[in-house]
């Protein structure tokens, strides 16, 4: 692999240019996650891994006077509670930019806001989309700062305000982008990032009009071009990464389409690094912890399973040293995981189950607040700016708030 990292920097020097900014105009993003309906058996299987780790908490209990029990293994807990959304369809994603305003954005054109930190959400359009054409877009991605807002609808299309959303401005798109727009992100005023399903990231300081590229060349440029056998599958790789996901720093990471391995890169490296996944399952989703790659990595894989890599993450390892979270799925596949504080986390994933950690995300109990709502859970987000409220969201209109042991 030493060999490998070395080709690297000999073809940056040598191809500098490969791939020069130039003008380009914006984004959209698209998801890999199935979307099925909740049959009686499935929530039947909910219930059961709901009484499994009830029956498991207990059975640590009675074991406590030799031992005590984990952190995690509690009687099922119960700390979100739904709140009702203008609409039925897939929630992809939030955003606030104050303690009281937000937007949320899902499919079949769903756009809605709140005023009031949440509680109350009011169906919105865009008045530059006519109700026939707005219907047609999946929005999945929005992202305000300051009262400056951006919204990424597939098929591909960009929106820009810059009044807290009372109006919206079309950015074009150029057809040269390399790869579909997947992901932006709000930075200040008239300024966001970027990123493309293949791997290209960019900065704008002009609200969109001109766009400027941070990597020198697309991922699979970079892995055909150079020799990746020490990656599996990462050699004469085609296809496109899925599942970005930014910390808080601007680094990233994000997963080949066939879910074989993953990629990183951070501010000032020239190219991607390609790393295995260390199992044969496939990978399903990756994120950071606690929001910087630099506390660690998540990962789930197909089945259910979830590993963490905490603390002291090499980025140039071809592997990474994930250990495998105490998490009893049931078989649902875990969608998304984030942490709420150092020790606290909570994971989600399909037919509604949610669990939590309260020890860095070593073990996992169940929670059954989404135990009797129909759908699957795919994004579960926290605020720390704002009170750290935390929201995940769903199909079928499914949107939950945090509300700890109130609930």
């Amino acid at each position: 692999m030493k060999v490998f990292f070395a080709a690297l920097l000999a073809v940056a020097a040598n191809n500098a240019s490969a791939f020069a900014p130039s003008p380009i105009h914006a984004v959209s993003r698209a998801s890999s996650l199935s979307m099925a309906a909740t049959s009686d058996s499935e929530q039947d299987r909910r219930t059961f891994v709901s009484q499994s780790t009830t029956t498991a908490a207990a059975l640590a209990g009675l074991s406590s006077l030799s031992s005590a029990p984990l952190p995690a293994a509690a009687a099922a807990s119960k700390q979100w509670v739904q709140v009702k959304v203008p609409f039925e369809d897939t929630v992809y994603d939030i955003d606030f930019d104050s303690p009281t305003h937000g937007y949320i954005v899902g499919a079949r054109g769903s756009f809605a806001e709140t005023n009031d930190g949440g509680q109350t959400w009011e169906p919105r359009s865009f008045s530059n989309l006519d109700a026939e054409e707005e219907i047609t877009y999946r929005f999945q991605v929005v992202s305000f700062k300051d009262g400056e807002g951006w919204v990424l609808g597939k098929p591909t299309l960009m929106l820009h305000t810059k009044d807290g959303g009372k109006s919206w401005e079309r950015i074009p798109l150029s057809p040269k982008l390399p790869g579909e727009p997947t992901a932006i992100l709000a930075t200040g005023p008239n300024s966001a990032e970027m990123i493309t399903s293949s791997g290209a990231v960019y900065v704008t300081e002009n609200a969109g009009r001109n766009w400027r590229a941070q990597v020198k060349e697309t991922i699979d440029a970079t892995l055909n071009r150079i020799s990746s056998s020490g990656v599996s599958g990462a050699s004469y790789f085609t296809g496109n990464i899925v599942n970005e996901q930014r910390d808080n720093k601007g680094a990233y990471i994000a997963i080949s389409s066939r879910g074989n391995f993953f990629l990183t890169w951070e501010p000032g490296q020239d190219f991607w690094i390609p790393h295995n996944r260390g199992t044969p399952r496939r990978i399903q989703n990756m994120g950071f912890v606690r929001g910087d790659i630099k506390n660690g990595l998540w990962m789930t894989l197909n089945g259910g399973k979830l590993l963490v890599a905490s603390d002291n993450v090499d980025l140039s390892a071809e592997e990474f040293p994930f250990s495998e979270a105490n998490i009893k799925t049931g078989g649902y596949g875990i969608t998304d995981v984030a942490w709420r504080n150092d020790n606290e986390v909570w994971a989600v994933g399909g037919s509604g189950t949610m669990f939590v950690s309260y020890d860095n995300g070593k073990n996992f109990a169940f929670d059954k607040s989404a135990n009797n709502i129909p759908g699957n859970l795919y994004n579960v987000k926290f605020f720390p700016e704002y009170d750290n409220n935390g929201w995940a969201l769903g199909s079928n209109g499914v949107l939950l708030k945090f509300v700890g042991e109130k609930a």
